[in-house]
């Protein structure tokens, strides 16, 4: 299984970015997805989740609540985070995961996905 996170990079801040995840070697519409963050004090912060269906049901960190549009293309086996008003707080590495819901659930629990990919830094600027 791969997920390849992509999308990062330098913003100022109030600028959008849009992160993607390229899945391959599972079959992507069983899968529930998340994004995470890796912050100088939080490990693994749970940003936003999906579940397996495009346009599915998603969830979102109080920290980006409304900043933030958790997508999903199945046809294309990739995921997304659209993130506008780009705070410097916002600053992590950024993680795709998967979790194997069984069903049509998502997670807001790191320790619950059974997948991660390499993560794609953002940095945002004041």
């Amino acid at each position: 299984v791969q997920l390849q996170a992509s999308g990062g990079g330098l913003v100022h801040s109030g600028d959008s970015l849009r992160l993607s995840c390229a899945a391959s070697g599972l079959i992507f519409n069983r899968y529930a997805m998340g994004w995470f963050r890796r912050t100088a004090r939080i490990d693994r912060e749970f940003v936003a989740a999906i579940n397996w269906w495009t346009g599915g049901t998603t969830s979102y960190a109080d920290s980006v609540k409304g900043r933030a549009t958790i997508s999903r293309d199945n046809a294309k086996n990739t995921l997304y985070l659209q993130m506008n008003r780009l705070k410097p707080e916002d600053t992590a590495v950024y993680y795709c995961a998967a979790f194997d819901s069984q069903g049509p659930g998502y997670s807001e629990d790191a320790g619950e996905y059974h997948y991660w990919g390499h993560g794609t830094l953002v940095t945002v600027s004041s």
